[in-house]
């Protein structure tokens, strides 16, 4: 049989289908991979397409066959299943920090990891009606570079953004850019963070990256700082509400027992636990008092109550009572 110009790239074509058009649920005959490929110009015999099903299968494609008067075959296991492929979905669909445009080009891409007939079930993942997105294309691009600055240990320089009421983003300071040591990034509460060491304040800072502009490594190195050497990111995180700042104590607080599995998502299962009574229990735990924490602390109400230091109780105490003050 004469071969065409695009015989030698006929074993490539025939893995593209097999990716492509099948699963556990629908497969390609012999037959049928020998009429695809003549859409191609490629002539193919059917022993030769058994030896390239082998050579498939010994260089790891799980292709499955299915034996029957006329056997057909389907890739099995893949580098993502299904169940994986949609739990990748939800998260890149429920992500502020993805805009839209890059949300719609992660899907298309994470669809070609299965067939086509089960990328069509990826749709029907989370669709939230009018979820804010963010704007800003930049954003990833400077994830990048604040990874390489991390990895690098080299400080960066960026301008910080904010909104005015008039819905107009403006630079603080002016314009004038930021110089700081890039620590780690860290999500949370549907936000990407980088956390900083700063050198003038001798503390940790947190940024969101979305409101990063003109991000760039610069060649010096970061300040060897003894505090910044030993940086847990997930107990920093921990202390950290909405990653605001604040003054760094140990604070005691007596919950209600059934809010057991509420402080365990927030502290995690590491949290040492000291039953009071029937009804309640106390923690321990270090925590940076802000107005974040506060809120957090008011949101369960009266089935938690801070038990010290006296000053947290004081300005926990101060807060109430000027939102109380409000609704006189």
């Amino acid at each position: 049989m004469p071969k065409s110009i695009n015989q030698k790239a006929k074993l490539l074509y025939i893995q593209k289908f097999l990716l492509e058009e099948t699963d556990e649920n629908h497969s390609l005959t012999v037959n049928q991979i020998i009429t695809k490929l003549a859409g191609y110009g490629i002539n193919a015999e059917r022993k030769s397409i058994y030896d390239d099903i082998e050579t498939l299968r010994n260089f790891g494609l799980d292709v499955i066959c299915i034996r029957s008067r006329s056997n057909s075959y389907f890739v099995g296991e893949r580098s993502f299943q299904l169940p994986e492929l949609k739990l990748l979905v939800d998260a890149v669909e429920a992500s502020k920090f993805i805009t839209g445009k890059k949300t719609m080009e992660l899907i298309k891409k994470l669809e070609g990891c299965t067939s086509k007939y089960q990328a069509g079930s990826l749709h029907r993942q989370v669709i939230v009606k009018d979820r804010i997105k963010n704007m800003h294309e930049s954003i990833y691009y400077n994830v990048d570079k604040l990874h390489q600055a991390i990895a690098d240990k080299k400080q960066i320089s960026f301008k910080y953004m904010e909104w005015t009421i008039d819905k107009d983003e403006k630079f603080r300071k002016n314009g004038v850019k930021y110089i700081e040591n890039p620590c780690s990034l860290c999500w949370d509460n549907d936000n990407y963070y980088l956390i900083t060491f700063n050198s003038k304040h001798k503390k940790n800072l947190h940024y969101r990256v979305d409101r990063m502009a003109d991000v760039t490594v610069l060649e010096t190195p970061c300040e060897d700082c003894k505090e910044n050497k030993d940086f847990d990111v997930v107990s920093h995180a921990q202390k950290h509400f909405g990653m605001y700042g604040g003054e760094e104590t140990n604070v005691e607080l007596q919950f209600d027992k059934s809010l057991a599995g509420v402080v365990i998502d927030r502290f995690g299962k590491d949290i040492a636990i000291k039953k009071s009574d029937e009804n309640n229990f106390i923690i321990s735990v270090d925590i940076a008092v802000s107005p974040v924490f506060f809120g957090w602390l008011m949101s369960l109400g009266s089935k938690v109550k801070v038990l010290g230091p006296s000053w947290v109780k004081r300005e926990l105490g101060k807060n109430c009572k000027k939102i109380s003050n409000y609704y006189k």
